[in-house]
Parts: C-alpha cells; sequence; structure tokens
C-alpha cells in the first residue's frame, strides 16, 4: 500500500491529522502507522532516524546548546463507529482525532519542515500508550535505549485543548480488604459478614476531604475514590471476604512512598494491597524551553489532573509540559474530535517556538 503521508499531507497539519487518523493503529496494532511515519522521516536529510518495536525516534544534531522532546503516542483506543475520519464543518471526527493524532501530526509536520530549530530536537512516536505500562514504548526505550531520551526539556502532546498543563498527579490503586467469617445465611449469627464490615471503609471514604495544592501557581485537586467493590460467595452464605479497590490521585509534592502512607492513615485497622503505582511530575516551568515555551502560547499554565507520561520524563530529570489540540473531555469518546482552527493555532505555536 502506498504511504497516505505525502509530501502534500505533510505540508498541512489539518490534512496529516486526518491522515493519521485513517491509519487504523488500535493499541499494540502500530506497526503500518509506524511503518508510514518512520519513511517519511527517514526521507529527511536533517534528521538521524531510529526504531525500537513500533517506536520510531527522529533527532537533530545541530550542536545546539539545548534539545527538548516532542512526544506523541501512535495508538489509540478501539474503534467504536468512529473509523475513518469524517468532516463536518470546523470538526474532524474519527477515533485519536483528539487523543492524540492531532498532537502527533504536530511533531511529524515540524520534524519534517523545521530543518533548523534553534533546540536541538527529539521526535517521538511511540507505541501503546493506551494500555499495560509493561507494553509503553518510552518504557521500552528507556530500558533499551536511555541515551535516546536525554534531553533539557519536553512537550507531550497529550490533548490539552491548546492549554499548557504542567505536570500531572500521580495516582495509586490499592485493595482495602474487609474479612469476616462464613455462615449459612438462616444461621447468620454464627458468622461475620465481610461486605457489612465494608460500610466503615466506605464511610470513610464519604468523609474524605481531598487536599488542594499550589505549586508554581498550578493547583492540583487531589482525590479518593473507591472504583470497584468485590464479594460474596452465594446467596445463602454470609460472606467472609470483601474487596474494595480504590483510586488515590495526588498532588505530584507527594511521593509514592507518601501518597501509600496516606492511606494507610485513611484506612487503619484494614489490609491493604497495593496493587498499581506512579508517581507524579511537578510542574517543570523553570527550565529556559520551558519558559520560552510558555512565551510562545501566551497564557498561564493550569494544572493536569490526570496521569501521563510526562512522569516518565520527570523521573528521568527532565522537565516536561502537556500542550496539543484536542479536547481531553473528548477522549475515548464515540463522538470523538478535534477543531481545525485548534490544530492551526497550535502549530503555529509550536513552528514560533521553535524557529
Amino acid at each position: 500500500m502506498a504511504n497516505p503521508l505525502t509530501p502534500d499531507v505533510m505540508a498541512d497539519p489539518v490534512a496529516l491529522t486526518r491522515a493519521l487518523v485513517d491509519i487504523e493503529s488500535v493499541s499494540l496494532h502500530e506497526k503500518e502507522i509506524a511503518d508510514c511515519v518512520e519513511e517519511v522521516l527517514r526521507a529527511a536529510p536533517h534528521l538521524s532516524v531510529q526504531r525500537y518495536g513500533n517506536t520510531v525516534m527522529a533527532r537533530t544534531d545541530l550542536g545546539r546548546a539545548q534539545r527538548v522532546v516532542l512526544a506523541g503516542h501512535l495508538d489509540t483506543v478501539p474503534l467504536n463507529d468512529n473509523f475513518p475520519a469524517t468532516l463536518q464543518g470546523d470538526l474532524i471526527y474519527g477515533c485519536g482525532t483528539s487523543d492524540m493524532k492531532a498532537g502527533v501530526a504536530f511533531a511529524l509536520h515540524l520534524a519534517v519542515s523545521v530543518p533548523e530549530p534553534r533546540f536541538d530536537v527529539t521526535y517521538f512516536f511511540y507505541e501503546a500508550e493506551e494500555v499495560d505500562s509493561r507494553y509503553n514504548g518510552l518504557t521500552l526505550v528507556a530500558n533499551a535505549h536511555p541515551d535516546w531520551l536525554t534531553a533539557d526539556f519536553a512537550v507531550l502532546l497529550e490533548p490539552t485543548y491548546g492549554v499548557v498543563e504542567a505536570g500531572c498527579q500521580g495516582t495509586m490503586r490499592a485493595i482495602v480488604r474487609t474479612t469476616g467469617r462464613r455462615a449459612h445465611s438462616a444461621r447468620s449469627w454464627r458468622g461475620i459478614n465481610a461486605i457489612h464490615a465494608a460500610g466503615e471503609v466506605l464511610r470513610r471514604l464519604q468523609a474524605y476531604e481531598p487536599r488542594t495544592v499550589s505549586i508554581d501557581g498550578c493547583t492540583y485537586r487531589e482525590g479518593l475514590n473507591a472504583v470497584r467493590v468485590r464479594g460474596g460467595v452465594a446467596g445463602n452464605v454470609v460472606p467472609d471476604l470483601c474487596e474494595i479497590e480504590v483510586n488515590y490521585r495526588f498532588a505530584p509534592d507527594r511521593s509514592e512512598a507518601e501518597a501509600l502512607a496516606h492511606l494507610r492513615d485513611v484506612f487503619g485497622g484494614f489490609e491493604i494491597e497495593v496493587v498499581d503505582s506512579s508517581s507524579g511530575a511537578l510542574p517543570g516551568l523553570s527550565a529556559p524551553p520551558a519558559r520560552e515555551f510558555l512565551a510562545a502560547v501566551g497564557e498561564a499554565p493550569v494544572a493536569k489532573l490526570g496521569w501521563t507520561d510526562v512522569a516518565r520524563f520527570a523521573a528521568l530529570g527532565i522537565p516536561a509540559l502537556n500542550f496539543g489540540p484536542g479536547d481531553p473531555n473528548l477522549a475515548h469518546a464515540p463522538d470523538e474530535h478535534v477543531e481545525i482552527g485548534k490544530i492551526r493555532d497550535g502549530a503555529a505555536t509550536l513552528h514560533r517556538w521553535l524557529s
């Protein structure tokens, strides 16, 4: 099949967004889109290109004093009667339009059209962001080729609706367990009902007052919520086990260890098992490229309420921000779409910053 990313398409971020959406790339099936991206990048003489799995890295080596990263994931969630892309007025509809092929189009367009940026730039087009982190292209590259990630600053092109979202929250999922003793429900006084005991866990969650934390002018709102409850043996048995799964979104001034200590304090007296945890990322606004990027955008940053791969860069000591044209509220929705005006404005902002 001929590569749909023709020179005419590559010259227009809007056309490029639509072309990328029309290459199906559900998580763990990114080979076709990675092949197309790799081909157009290798045709640019000012770039050196490497590939690891279905993650494509391209970089300039101009001897600039600082190096920045532009990164976007190639995968999408499963299709939902929203493929291929359709155009309705000023809107492009389709799977991945907002999250985050419009952002990928930014980076891919700039990679081939700005041969002499004022920073050296590393571009990452990576696989498997929407699924388990063990498949994530940035994680795989960090383990196999950590030198590829060396930089002074990074921009992750996640959907932010054209606003700079700084840092990100940490996230922790844990199981809070209540135990009891089984008995026949006709003789329930001989047992201890673990589901009834879960009422105390739920009461603590109902009464919980989350923190609001301001860091570098960005306000992070924490949250602690039950997201799943499991329990029960049979219709005539008093259950001896109940599990309440909770999700804690914590401000980036807390480490994972501090977040766990907080959960142990909230749920004192109950068994807790952490099943998933990722640290947050501080705003990262002090690096010189970050200050210049904010000046190019011209608007004050806000806190990222959610977790993104900026945390992976922060863990490597690289300050990072989120910036993309898509509306995060539309990500993964059946009517997912992106505004053409946001694509053009965001591409112009990045072009000003780099050139």
